[in-house]
């Protein structure tokens, strides 16, 4: 999974030298609200789910999980 979001997040960034783990912070990609729900939407896609928002995310690993609690 962490690949496949990596893969997301070099697309949207732009960058092909980027290289995440679960600790990585939104902050750390320097991405703010509205990048992040732009983020969301391409996750929706890539994973085939529906993601509700009712915290904020603040690590890819949160993201991870809330994509597979979201299956």
């Amino acid at each position: 999974m962490l690949e496949r979001i990596e893969k997301v997040l070099r697309e949207y960034k732009e960058a092909d030298d980027l290289t995440i783990s679960e600790s990585t912070t939104f902050t750390d990609l320097e991405l703010d609200s509205l990048d992040i729900m732009d983020l969301v939407m391409s996750m929706e896609e890539e994973f085939s789910v529906t993601l509700t928002l009712d915290n904020k995310l603040t690590t890819i690993g949160e993201l991870m999980t809330l994509i597979q609690n979201s299956k």
